[in-house]
């Protein structure tokens, strides 16, 4: 047997829990930490350990729509470590990856042998349950505040907002409206590009008995609008959109590797955390440089897989983040990533669901089990912001070359151009991008 590093991160178990019932008058519907403490029971039967809940020595919570103080601290003391540290994260999608990532620099540190990193959302069922006249209960409302994890930042400028730019459903069009005019295609063309690359997502989401919606979709069905699907934000109808309105809980366990020895937890289990990357682009999507490519995805894609030293043709299962078409297809393009492979573990954030921040911790639980499957690498990419924020990490079925690192390529991604707005235009000007959102025309920056 080879040996390890005793420090060297590995994550051991994944723990995935969908709430969903047909009559909510009746249901015991289970509030978002008893789903995130859920998960986390899983994912220690998934490491074939449930001795290493009364070992944990951190618990971090993705931030959610919710309101606890400190759910960690919830959590914690529900499956046996009141000891434990408790941290919540900051706002984004990206965080999942991130923290996932600061999982594995405390292992590696020797700061912690046990971390569990756990998300959660009930939006469906807050909505079931208002409609009758109830309200989900919130456990340790009376906790004082978690340690905080990542600082959140604004991303829409009073500008852009009086402009109507200052939701998902108003940007990404925009974005995709350059991707299309950069591909050189007609509206139609480009219609049916993204729904033939949303209909392969559907048909992981089909197979995968976690995913929110598996009712399988074709390309022509997820086009076209119409009863049930309906024009967001041209081009997108609902069905290109993240749904949010899911419930769902999701744990990722990261030990070290001499406590999961300790603990018996078999290699088998253990998927390798071979790189971590870091990196956003400008916080104000109108001081982009463009709207159809990403450096800051460029630097963090390629350095994770350069940090890990495989290719993008050298991975196998990944997971890139899908709100909206336009991020994947900037992914792909900047990750020089075959046109037609598939590129999600879980379904998607349409098909799959889009549990707001906590995406991420669902698509490295796939990721990791898929990992498992092929013994290939995997790779995954979380998207926070407006294609602003990223976190990118790759994993191996076998311990990597080299350490484990991460890396904030920040300084390379602020290399690039960037440009300012004209708050008070005057002159010629060329239109840039173009989306028509909620039935108005709203007018493009640039």
């Amino acid at each position: 047997m080879t040996a390890i590093d005793p420090r060297t991160p590995v994550v051991v178990g994944v723990g995935q829990v969908k709430q969903r019932f047909r009559d909510y008058e009746h249901a015991d519907v289970k509030e978002q930490v008893a789903l995130m403490e859920e998960a986390t029971r899983l994912a220690a039967v998934d490491a074939g350990s449930t001795s290493l809940l009364s070992a944990i020595d951190v618990v971090a919570v993705i931030s959610g729509m919710w309101g606890y103080p400190d759910p960690a601290r919830v959590i914690a003391d529900a499956v046996g470590s009141p000891h434990a540290r408790t941290l919540l994260s900051a706002q984004g999608g990206n965080m999942p990856q991130a923290t996932v990532s600061h999982a594995a620099d405390l292992v590696a540190a020797g700061s912690a042998d046990v971390v569990v990193v756990a998300g959660g959302e009930a939006v469906y069922s807050k909505n079931k349950l208002r409609a009758l006249g109830r309200t989900l209960p919130r456990t340790g409302a009376d906790l004082a505040p978690a340690e905080p994890y990542g600082v959140d930042v604004t991303m829409s400028s009073t500008h852009e907002a009086s402009l109507g730019f200052d939701r998902p459903t108003a940007v990404y069009p925009l974005f995709e409206s350059a991707v299309r005019h950069h591909a050189g295609r007609s509206m139609a063309d480009h219609a049916r590009h993204i729904a033939e690359l949303w209909a392969r997502c559907n048909a992981v989401a089909v197979g995968n008995p976690y995913a929110w919606s598996r009712l399988p979709m074709t390309a022509a069905e997820i086009a076209d609008p119409g009863p049930g699907n309906r024009m967001v934000g041209e081009p997108y109808t609902k069905a290109l959109n993240s749904n949010s309105f899911v419930d769902f809980g999701g744990a990722v366990i990261v030990m070290s590797a001499a406590a999961a020895e300790a603990h018996g937890v078999s290699r088998e289990r253990w998927v390798f955390p071979a790189s971590a990357t870091d990196g956003h682009a400008t916080l104000l999507f109108s001081e982009r440089h463009d709207f159809h490519t990403s450096p800051a995805i460029a630097h963090t894609g390629r350095r994770a897989l350069e940090l890990a030293g495989v290719g993008i043709d050298d991975i196998g299962p990944m997971d890139l983040y899908s709100c909206f078409p336009s991020v994947v297809q900037i992914t792909m393009a900047e990750l020089g990533i075959d046109p037609d492979r598939v590129i999600t573990t879980t379904g998607g954030l349409q098909f799959f669901g889009g549990p707001m921040n906590s995406y991420v911790i669902h698509a490295i639980a796939a990721t990791v089990e898929a990992v498992r499957a092929t013994t290939t690498p995997g790779f995954v990419h979380a998207n926070g912001g407006f294609i602003t924020k990223h976190a990118c990490a790759v994993y191996t079925p076998d311990p990597p070359s080299t350490p484990y690192r991460r890396e904030n390529v920040q300084a390379a991604i602020d290399a690039h151009p960037t440009r300012g707005v004209d708050e008070a235009p005057d002159g010629v000007g060329v239109v840039e991008s173009f989306t028509v959102n909620a039935g108005a025309t709203l007018r493009a920056t640039g």
